[in-house]
């Protein structure tokens, strides 16, 4: 029976990518003038892992292109090879492509060959360069061996390794195959093969999935033992293995043992066993083929999973536990039910509802994980783009331990990309620039976030510049978004927030940086269909920071449920200000905006439910009902409904997965009757109701 070990891709997968972020912090980490040794064998060894992995998963694009890498990783470790800046970028290139060989291969999507063999030729380039450490240190072993426990030899000559290879048993079950470590070995030199099949039971007895066989390998090869080691790093706890330095080969040592045994032996034929291989290389899978795919692409997502501490299913699983008694205990009243037991009954509800919401917080906090997982990858990001820009940027970062839903997570990436890029693009100054106006020459952009109530604030901040008022005010004038007019009596807050126009751009020239006009708009947009807020705080001259609010997960929501005829609705708890019952003498009209409310010293529109939804049997008169005070990202709008309902926790339900989109509505929910009630999305609702602004009043009455 043969083990289908495409079970395990997707652990493969999830830690190549951990594996290659380590590689990612480390190089963007290294200083040419003082190299850590830690931090080269931090990477090291993340790219032997995906070199290794990748070869027993048959990726073999993967593992060809990563043992390249790693042979040049394996150099510099060794103080064989220097680091260089320019060495620095190539591997950093070369982290990229992994990363786009191993998307490839889940996605079941093409390989940018082109790029991949620019990459390939580089690192070839820089394996091919003469960039020796001193001489002096050619005699010292760098893993500390001392050079009395090796054998001596001339530059010219050989080392010959003896290896005793003896799998357990069970070798077969842990998805390791012998054969694909006996290739990594030929790629270091010469390999010779002894089979040993003496533990070979009858056919009978054969387990397929039991290992049988031992060997011994000779290996030409002037390589250090730990690199030997490495190979069998995958098997290690699974086999009794044994490595050498010798003067003769296995098969030399087999002859001779051969030449003195007692008595005489038959002639070997081909079909006798252990069979001498003599530069038996075993050959590579096709290099074009990957034995191993992921299903779908579109699957690729759906598939992903979640790390989650012992901890947490620990105290899941002491809920669970208590929720099992409170049943039993409910059951056992249930049974034998008297009027005397109604105040037991009660504690054992109480007692069940606790269960539950702590049941429910539980299994939330098993979907969050710490923001890192985003802000990991903006070190690179900014040492690209601030290096192709040419400024100087430090990039701090605070809070990445914070957690946070882990579809939230995935959503924000794309909008904090846009956020950091132009932080350093329009935010930080030219080292010349800073250096005129007092500063650093080197600009620093701080990523932050931190637990806010029930919501997770980020914010990118930056010591640069800051927003121009007058230059955003001319561009908005010049493309016609303001009139010059409305321009001089708006805040800067109102001027700011004029760059999440669709098409906005101050930039003075295109570049694959920035200026074509896309990007912060599209940033408030998904912020905004996230259920989060976008705010702007700028001073000239000394820097902006973007504060971004988002809730904690997208699947459950503290809400208030409001009455509309005889329908009910869900409105997001975090988007009401207040509720306040109306007094004729508050409500005024205004021409082109119908009702306002009077609220304090402000006036705002009035938006009823009941008109928008086209909702029969509801409250017509103002007076008779509620206004909900709710706010967007253009202020406080009123929204009238029958009555308040009570507020609740609700689970969020899709509705373009269940049903179809419908305007004005984030999701629905089943109310404790069983009932369907709809959760409204308040921006889109506000801006539906903008569209749909009716152009008769309702008559107020006393």
């Amino acid at each position: 029976m043969s083990i289908d070990i495409s079970q395990f891709l997707d652990v493969f997968y999830e830690e190549s990518f951990e594996g290659l972020a380590v590689m990612e912090q480390g190089l963007l980490g290294l200083d040419p003038d003082a190299v850590d040794g830690e931090t080269i064998n931090a990477i090291f060894r993340a790219a032997h892992s995906i070199k290794g992995g990748a070869g027993t998963f048959g990726l073999n694009e993967v593992s060809e292109f990563t043992h390249t890498m790693e042979t040049l990783l394996d150099q510099i470790r060794d103080g064989a090879r220097g680091v260089t800046t320019s060495s620095i970028n190539v591997l950093l290139r070369a982290t990229d492509c992994i990363q786009h060989l191993l998307k490839a291969s889940q996605e079941g999507s093409e390989v940018d060959q082109a790029t991949l063999e620019a990459v390939s030729s580089e690192l070839e380039q820089l394996l091919s360069s003469e960039d020796e450490a001193d001489s002096d240190n050619a005699d010292v072993d760098p893993h500390g061996d001392s050079l009395d426990q090796t054998l001596q030899i001339d530059s010219e000559s050989t080392r010959v390794w003896s290896i005793s290879f003896k799998p357990a048993p069970h070798l077969f079950t842990t998805g390791n195959d012998p054969v694909r470590l006996f290739s990594e070995l030929a790629d270091m030199g010469e390999l010779e093969i002894v089979t040993d099949t003496s533990r070979l039971p009858d056919f009978n007895d054969l387990d397929p999935e039991q290992c049988y066989l031992d060997w011994y390998l000779t290996l030409h090869a002037n390589v250090e033992k730990q690199a030997i080691e490495e190979v069998f790093e995958w098997v290690e706890g699974d086999c009794e293995l044994s490595i050498e330095l010798s003067q003769e080969s296995v098969l030399e040592k087999t002859m001779v043992a051969d030449e003195t045994a007692p008595g005489p032996e038959p002639e070997p034929t081909e079909d006798d066993v252990p069979t001498p291989v003599k530069d038996t290389k075993p050959s590579p899978p096709p290099k074009k083929t990957t034995q191993v795919k992921a299903q779908k692409k579109a699957n690729a997502a759906e598939n992903s999973s979640i790390r989650v501490g012992i901890d947490k299913v620990d105290h899941l699983i002491n809920l669970v536990g208590e929720l099992v008694i409170t049943q039993s205990m409910l059951g056992q009243l249930g049974e034998v039910f008297e009027m005397n037991t109604l105040e037991q009954l009660k504690d054992g509800l109480a007692q069940f509802e606790r269960n539950t919401r702590e049941l429910q917080e539980s299994v939330m906090r098993i979907r969050m994980i710490p923001i890192s997982f985003a802000f990991n990858r903006f070190p690179r990001l900014v040492h690209d783009v601030s290096a192709k820009l040419g400024k100087k940027v430090d990039l701090q970062v605070s809070g990445e331990e914070t957690e946070v839903d882990k579809t939230v997570i995935e959503k924000i990436i794309d909008p904090l990309v846009h956020l950091v890029r132009n932080a350093v693009d329009h935010g930080i100054e030219a080292p010349d620039v800073r250096l005129a106006s007092g500063k650093r020459e080197t600009g620093t952009v701080t990523l932050s976030a931190a637990h806010r109530g029930g919501n997770i604030v980020i914010e990118i901040a930056d010591d640069g510049a800051g927003l121009r008022r007058e230059k955003i005010l001319g561009k908005a004038v010049e493309k016609h978004i303001v009139t010059e007019d409305e321009g001089e009596r708006m805040t800067d807050d109102d001027v700011y927030n004029l760059i999440f126009h669709p098409g906005f751009s101050t930039a003075e020239t295109i570049s694959d940086v920035s200026g074509r006009g896309v990007g912060m708009d599209v940033v408030r947009s998904n912020i905004r269909e996230l259920g989060g807020t976008v705010e702007i705080n700028s001073t000239e001259g000394q820097g902006s920071a973007i504060l971004v609010r988002l809730p904690l997960t997208l699947a459950i929501l503290d809400g208030q449920t409001v009455a509309v005829g005889e329908e009910t609705y869900i409105v997001p708890l975090a988007s009401i200000i207040e509720s306040i019952q109306i007094k004729p003498s508050q409500i005024n009209m205004v021409v082109g905006k119908g009702e306002t409310f009077k609220l304090r010293d402000s006036f705002i529109p009035i938006v009823r439910l009941h008109d928008l939804f086209d909702i029969k049997n509801s409250i017509q008169e103002l007076a008779e009902g509620l206004l909900v005070i709710v706010e967007d990202s253009s202020g406080p709008k009123g929204i009238f409904v029958d009555r308040l309902l009570g507020q609740q926790q609700v689970v969020i339900k899709s509705l373009d997965a269940n049903y179809k989109k419908i305007p004005g509505f984030s999701g629905a929910t089943i109310l404790g009757n069983g009932s369907v009630a709809l959760i409204i999305d308040i921006p889109e609702m506000l801006r539906l109701a903008t569209q749909s602004r009716p152009a008769m009043a309702y008559p107020l009455t006393a």
